[in-house]
């Protein structure tokens, strides 16, 4: 007896909730939030023994008789044979985490007696789980949400290393005297080792740093607003994680995946934060590279593509011939920028013949755009490596 269990004790003697909760749902929330509630699935397995012992389904509403008495022996059984000392072990750390509260009798036997209309029953009180139900529910929303934002900031951060390998190519191509391209291509490899194992938010937060510097100085030599020789100690920062896993970066980037480094301000190459607003962020590739790739507008304009406003115009003029409808278009301006929905607009004419509703498919990048889950990066990646195959 500790001052946690006495704790758990005081809580069970309070009303349980008029509208009860279903025994298989509690398992399957607690579950999914085991670690916030110092759970092993051992533990959890023990549990889901203990509750299939209680003949209802749903525990509590009109039933008050939450008690199961089953002895070791059967509790064992029910779990395919685990020893009896093992399973007594997951048992009292159920009790200590407030899971169950243990009624032991005078003879420490589990049992239940009836004298007259009354019932008296030792054993396992499953009330708990009733009372806390709306915890483990909260908690395992709270879990699901922090996976998935884990999972978004890894593909982001996937996506932005194969965009940086790409430029790498690219650059080294464009400009073959600078030596920074290759400090690019070793970042883009290092990233990809890096992501050969599960790493934590901090680590992939400060990949993401790395890359969208890199991926800002990349698109500055291209674009030419910056031509000096720069150092390669700028791109390539140290950071190992000894990792084990593969990646999949050999396989053509999806049309439709991720977001890219462009979603956040990047820091610049002398380390402070350039504060860019978000209507005016560009797309997170050069505009040397898009007009690289993208060849199947020049036959609907004679202009001569300098500046990102340009390429916009380009796009206005050559969506509706796409089928496009204007609140489509106005749809994408708004949710990726006007110079990143001008460069979509340009990668899916590349692969027109291939797109069965250009004006649906614009809306579904859209609403991606919207929640921060796409970049144009790897619809360009693949048209270039389109063209080199």
């Amino acid at each position: 007896m500790d001052a946690a269990i006495l704790k758990h004790r005081q809580a069970a003697d309070q009303d349980l909730p008029p509208t009860g909760a279903n025994k298989w749902e509690v398992l399957r929330e607690l579950t999914a939030a085991r670690t916030v509630f110092g759970l092993s699935d051992r533990d959890l397995a023990v549990l889901q023994a203990l509750v299939s012992f209680h003949k209802n389904t749903i525990l509590g509403g009109n039933d008050d008789d939450l008690v199961v008495h089953p002895s070791n022996n059967a509790i064992c059984e029910r779990l395919n044979g685990m020893a009896n000392s093992t399973m007594r072990r997951h048992l009292s750390n159920l009790v200590q985490t407030g899971m169950i509260v243990r009624h032991d009798s005078p003879n420490g036997k589990r049992y239940a007696r009836r004298y007259g209309d009354e019932k008296v029953a030792f054993g396992f009180d499953l009330s708990p789980l009733v009372r806390r139900h709306q915890e483990f529910c909260q908690a395992a929303e709270d879990v699901r949400e922090a996976q998935q934002r884990h999972k978004r900031l890894r593909e982001t951060v996937s996506l932005m290393r194969r965009d940086l390998a790409a430029l790498a190519v690219f650059g080294a191509d464009l400009r073959p005297d600078l030596t920074i391209w290759d400090a690019f291509a070793d970042l883009a490899t290092l990233t990809a080792r890096d992501l050969r194992r599960k790493l934590d938010m901090d680590d992939l937060t400060r990949l993401e740093t790395y890359l969208a510097r890199a991926l800002d100085q990349a698109r500055d030599i291209i674009d030419g607003r910056k031509t000096e020789n720069m150092s390669t100690n700028a791109a390539v920062s140290q950071q190992h994680y000894q990792n084990s896993n593969t990646d999949s970066y050999d396989s053509e980037p999806s049309f439709e995946k991720a977001k890219g480094a462009a979603d956040a301000p990047a820091p610049d190459p002398a380390g402070q934060d350039e504060k860019v607003p978000p209507d005016t962020r560009l797309p997170n590739v050069p505009l040397g590279f898009v007009l690289a790739v993208c060849h199947e507008f020049r036959s609907y304009t004679q202009d001569h593509i300098r500046h990102w406003h340009e390429l916009v115009k380009v796009a206005d003029e050559i969506r509706p011939m796409m089928g496009i409808s204007p609140s489509a278009w106005e749809d994408a301006k708004r949710d990726m920028g006007p110079e990143e929905a001008a460069v979509v607009v340009l990668a899916m004419l590349e692969r027109f013949a291939d797109i069965k509703s250009p004006g649906g498919y614009l809306r579904a990048l859209s609403a991606k755009a919207a929640m921060g889950e796409f970049s144009c990066g790897p619809m360009l990646v693949a048209l270039s490596r389109r063209d080199a195959a």
